[in-house]
């Protein structure tokens, strides 16, 4: 059911500059991992269907139109949904995220925040499970530049790019003006003990539950999935970041959403190590022109080439061109 609209006051105070999410952890796999990806595929209210832009939930935004048409203005503020490279994209502001997690919180209820970039966009296109579990989350927003490009293309311009690397510092700064607990999933070896340390440092006040980093492939047997569910359950956060990577995270999520409904959730790929420090993140004007996966890849050649520069640089350009071409036919 579609939650009614709540106008929420803005939270005080500005988060720093903040890393960015990627799905850094290796896909999941083995038949422990098809058979959570069949769990979380069933069907759920709110799936956004066909090709073009549709409603799937209204969002509260506060913020007035700005530049671009009146429908443009009037679309962000209802917080409609709009189909993206086969991914249903809300149109919010980083912002309006943070008041509806806020309003919804207040009123008991959690969800799920995904963050796709055009990685998760090309997995998604292969797999239409994986589609439905980005589909039925709550809130889904465009952590990828391309993304907003295509988006400007079709002519369903999205106010900007919202990352989980920024909301971890703007929903910590929630978590910590309304003491809620936060827990920290993922991310390497003692990366999430110094996130926290990051993150506690900067939010004074804010309360870390916990924090883990479960080993690869604990999610390949039911065993290493109940040990980190059992850890996450007992900390009873109220706010819980994981990242895992997609669609890894996102499966353990939909999982733990059933054991802790009154929580939200956000996958955020990379974003724990960024936060840490361990990782540098992209000068804020590369970040602005849709160069931080250049300064990734300068940074990490070895690891990110291929799946940058043969996977998602080909499907980059494919999303662009297709959604200029169905502009221009309308």
């Amino acid at each position: 059911m579609t939650p009614p609209r709540t106008r929420i006051p803005a939270v005080p105070g500005q988060r720093p500059s903040a890393p960015n999410p990627a799905s850094d952890f290796p896909p999941a796999r083995g038949h422990a991992a098809e058979a959570a990806r069949a769990r979380a595929a069933a069907p759920v209210a709110g799936r956004i269907r066909g090709a073009e832009p549709a409603v799937a939930r209204t969002l509260p935004s506060e913020r007035p139109a700005g530049r671009g048409s009146a429908e443009a203005g009037r679309r962000g503020r209802a917080g409609e949904r709009v189909r993206v490279g086969g991914v249903g994209l809300d149109v919010v502001t980083e912002a309006d995220v943070v008041r509806w997690v806020a309003a919804e919180a207040a009123a008991g209820r959690g969800g799920r925040i995904v963050t796709p970039n055009v990685d998760i966009c090309r997995a998604v296109a292969r797999d239409p499970a994986l589609q439905e579990l980005v589909g039925s989350a709550e809130i889904v927003v465009a952590d990828g530049m391309p993304l907003v490009w295509a988006a400007r293309l079709l002519g369903t311009p999205l106010p900007e790019r919202v990352t989980g690397a920024d909301l971890i510092w703007s929903l910590s700064e929630l978590a910590a003006a309304r003491n809620w607990p936060v827990y920290l999933l993922g991310g390497p070896p003692g990366v999430a003990e110094l996130a926290a340390d990051e993150l506690r440092s900067c939010r004074p006040g804010l309360k870390v539950a916990g924090v883990h980093a479960p080993p690869y492939h604990f999610d390949d047997t039911a065993e290493g999935r109940e040990r980190v569910r059992r850890r996450v359950v007992a900390a009873r956060p109220r706010l819980v970041f994981v990242g895992l990577g997609f669609p890894r995270q996102d499966l353990l999520i939909a999982e733990l959403r059933e054991e802790l409904p009154q929580a939200w959730f956000v996958g955020c790929g990379a974003a724990i190590a960024f936060a840490a420090g361990t990782v540098q993140r992209a000068p804020r004007w590369m970040r602005r022109a849709g160069l931080e996966w250049a300064f990734r890849l300068m940074s990490e050649p070895g690891r990110l080439a291929r799946r940058y520069l043969v996977d998602d640089l080909p499907f980059a350009v494919r999303l662009l061109a297709g959604c200029l071409l169905t502009r221009l036919r309308r």
